[in-house]
């Protein structure tokens, strides 16, 4: 899997909690055409030298990171 689009979080009026770090919306895709949404902090992301063609450390997946869909940000793109 690599990674094909970054979506940057988008907190609207909710505030981050204290010591709650950024998240963003990271788009996967594999080599089928599959694609996968996973949320991960920003900061990590900068940490791992990941950006948009990145190949996706895949235990990552499974542990450092929430499986979720983005309706509402695809929607926005």
């Amino acid at each position: 899997m690599w990674i094909k689009q970054i979506f940057d979080g988008d907190y609207g009026c909710e505030e981050l909690q204290p010591g709650e770090k950024p998240k963003v919306s990271v788009m996967l895709v594999d080599v089928a055409g599959n694609e996968k949404f996973v949320s991960v902090e920003d900061d990590w992301l900068t940490e791992n030298g990941l950006n948009v063609g990145s190949t996706w450390p895949l235990e990552v997946t499974a542990t450092g990171a929430t499986t979720h869909f983005l309706q509402k940000v695809l929607r926005e793109f």
